[in-house]
């Protein structure tokens, strides 16, 4: 049986792999909020979030605070993009440890598979292929187990697409999707046979989109930034992917 869900992405001190008591059950409506700087605070209209928590679908309900990512600055496919961590210093987006990241999506299956054509999408909560109301929304694939900052600590398993960069959702991005890391192995741990220093890196295989497991994490980086006053409640994120045994 395959299952995809959504984790609150709760670190601990050390270790970087979520527990089933982080879960997002969003088909009973829960999900995550973008805030001011508090809960239920709005966020300036063309500025980013300050924080970031579990909540329900219209965002008026409390849950867990998680690390809030906000851009600092975009970057592209030949400068990488930086990211500010609950306020903090901006960082390159390279540096940046998995366990920064507010979402981890999770792929189980009881037998062990590759993923492949993994894609994100931001959308109305209609149709996948219908942009989001009112709100522009960027991302970014951390692809860098190690709890420890540093550009050299990053994978090199990632999208051939895929830069250090944000990847942009706006109102008229309507269809538009972007592609995660094939088969990142559970904690996110498999990278390949391009990759060293597993020690310091803490990778565990390096099988590259071959890998098979019963489990495929991965992390992900959230900046939201309103075009509009108002509560944006047309607004989710949609993943799916292809497997194969």
């Amino acid at each position: 049986m395959a299952t995809i869900q959504f984790y609150a992405n709760v670190k601990p001190e050390t270790g970087n792999t979520s527990t089933s008591s982080n879960l997002i059950d969003h088909a009973a409506g829960s999900g995550i909020g973008f805030y001011g700087n508090g809960f239920n605070t709005s966020v300036a209209v063309g500025g980013n979030q300050t924080q970031t928590y579990v909540t329900n679908a219209n965002g008026t309900n409390q849950g867990v605070r998680l690390n809030n990512t906000a851009l600092a600055s975009q970057g592209s496919a030949s400068l990488n993009g930086t990211c500010s961590i609950n306020g903090g210093t901006a960082i390159d987006l390279q540096a940046m440890p998995n366990m920064y990241c507010p979402l981890n999506l999770r792929f189980t299956h009881t037998s062990a598979v590759k993923t492949q054509n993994c894609k994100l999408f931001i959308f109305d909560r209609v149709n996948k292929n219908n942009a989001a109301s009112g709100v522009t929304t960027d991302l970014y694939e951390s692809r860098h187990p190690s709890n420890v900052e540093g550009t050299t600590l990053a994978l090199t398993h990632r999208p051939a697409t895929a830069g250090h960069f944000w990847n942009k959702f706006t109102t008229s991005s309507a269809g538009t999707s972007i592609d995660l890391t094939a088969s990142p192995g559970s904690g996110g741990l498999n990278t390949d046979s391009a990759d060293t220093n597993d020690t310091a890196k803490t990778w565990t295989s390096s099988a590259g989109a071959t890998h098979t497991t019963t489990q495929h994490d991965w992390y992900v980086a959230l900046s939201s930034s309103p075009d509009s006053i108002g509560s944006k409640t047309s607004y989710g994120l949609f993943f799916q992917l292809e497997y194969l045994e």
